[in-house]
């Protein structure tokens, strides 16, 4: 008996400049998925801010274009 599952839908997006597919539909799911999940970081989706609380119902779409920008220090 072979089982077939359904394809999974990849996303393309631009990621701080760079193209890249993903698999994850939200913006919380894509800052798991590339390896910022715990992190400290501001997020923009489109130009548009995106706060810490919105990113598990901030849905993502083909063409979106992601900032991830981590806090720096120095002086």
């Amino acid at each position: 008996m072979t089982t077939t599952s359904a394809p999974q839908t990849r996303l393309a997006l631009v990621v701080n400049g760079e193209p890249a597919e993903v698999a994850s539909a939200t913006l919380a799911a894509l800052l798991d998925e590339i390896g910022f999940a715990g992190l400290k970081v501001a997020t923009a989706v489109n130009g548009d801010f995106v706060a810490e609380r919105r990113r598990p119902e901030t849905r993502l779409s083909d063409g979106d274009r992601i900032e991830i920008v981590a806090p720096r220090q120095g002086g």
